[in-house]
């Protein structure tokens, strides 16, 4: 580690907030950033906090996916949009999502609407399935499964 006084410093920090939490390589090139190093600068810091297992952008994606989906009830499709604006590859994207299950995505879909639909307020039932397909969608889950949960609830 042939590291500048600036360096050390800025891995210092970088190295505390990836032990508070997971963190992306983009995120911590950001805060490199803002510590007031250069792109070139920051790379061997990175690289440095990726050797040590602080920085695992494939670990950050799973854990990413997880609390998305159980905690903020997200579909595949806003996850994913939000894992590529932090500038997460292709393939981590897919092998994140091995870490919902299809039956959990299906329940959780399946709760989630039952759940709005009962505090949904409309003129009639073509008006409450526009209301819930909004919802879900904005939710980020897929047309076809949204009414696949329709059609099991009679909606």
């Amino acid at each position: 580690m042939d590291f500048s006084r600036e360096q050390l410093l800025a891995y210092d920090k970088a190295a505390v907030l990836c032990s508070r939490s997971e963190k992306c390589t983009s995120e911590i090139l950001e805060k490199l950033k803002l510590y007031g190093l250069s792109v070139e600068e920051s790379l061997p810091v990175i690289n440095q906090l990726k050797e040590e297992k602080y920085l695992d952008d494939e670990r950050f994606a799973r854990a990413y996916v997880k609390d998305k989906f159980r905690f903020n009830h997200w579909g595949k499709q806003k996850i994913e949009f939000m894992l590529r604006a932090k500038k997460i590859s292709q393939e981590i994207l897919e092998l994140a999502f091995e870490e919902i299950v299809e039956d959990d995505y299906s329940e959780g879909l399946l709760k989630l609407i039952s759940d709005k639909a009962i505090s949904v307020k409309a003129k009639d039932k073509y008006d409450k399935r526009n209301k819930l397909m909004r919802f879900a969608l904005g939710r980020g889950f897929e047309s076809n499964k949204v009414y696949a949960i329709f059609k099991e609830l009679g909606i």
